[in-house]
């Protein structure tokens, strides 16, 4: 077998299309290997500060109406121990931020720190807050259940049973996925609020 000498003898006694096909089928295989080697060291990294992204923006927006809603002075994106935080409240002295290098550097200082994950719903954070909190509505369990964002998105009263915060989110997820002709991003949103849903449900 001429067009492949140099090869092991047991090779030379294989048909030539089958050597070939093997030959190119392990070049090919290696090539496209590669390929996703580099498109996940070049782009996933991306895709995820994006969706990273996203998921802050929506936190931020829920905590500055928070804020808002119990007339809280504050600035965005302001320089505290050299760590630009995504709200600091001057009249309190703290430091509200999703970066917890910047939390870590702070907490060495006086101002008074919170670390928020980007699950945490943004009426949440008043839980955190080191000082009382004026509610600018009556205080009903609708209105001071620290998920109560998450069960409005499941089209439930806050403190629902677990039986109906899964039936609602079969329900709404059929809406929404994405399979299905629904938004990403509302489908991200309806499975983080039944992940949050199902932590406070009776």
């Amino acid at each position: 077998m001429e067009s492949f000498a140099g090869l092991p003898e047991w090779v030379a006694t294989l048909p030539d299309w089958l050597v070939l096909g093997t030959v190119l089928g392990v070049g090919s295989s290696c090539c496209v290997a590669g390929l996703f080697v580099l498109a996940d060291r070049f782009f996933p990294a991306q895709q995820t500060r994006q969706q990273y992204g996203n998921t802050e923006s929506r936190r931020r927006v829920e905590i500055r109406d928070y804020l808002d809603e119990i007339d809280e002075s504050y600035a965005e994106d302001h320089p505290v121990a050299g760590q630009p935080v995504a709200f600091y409240l001057p009249q309190r002295d703290v430091a509200i931020t999703f970066d917890a290098r910047a939390y870590f550097r702070i907490e060495k200082t006086d101002t008074v720190p919170i670390l928020v994950e980007h699950e945490l719903p943004g009426v949440a954070i008043g839980a955190r807050l080191p000082f009382e909190t004026r509610e600018s509505q009556p205080e009903t369990e609708q209105t001071t259940h620290p998920a109560r964002g998450a069960f409005a998105t499941l089209g439930l009263p806050a403190g629902a049973p677990i039986d109906e915060v899964k039936s609602a989110y079969r329900r709404k997820v059929k809406n929404v996925h994405p399979d299905q002709g629904g938004d990403e991003e509302e489908f991200k949103r309806v499975r983080e609020a039944y992940t949050t849903a199902k932590q406070y449900a009776s």
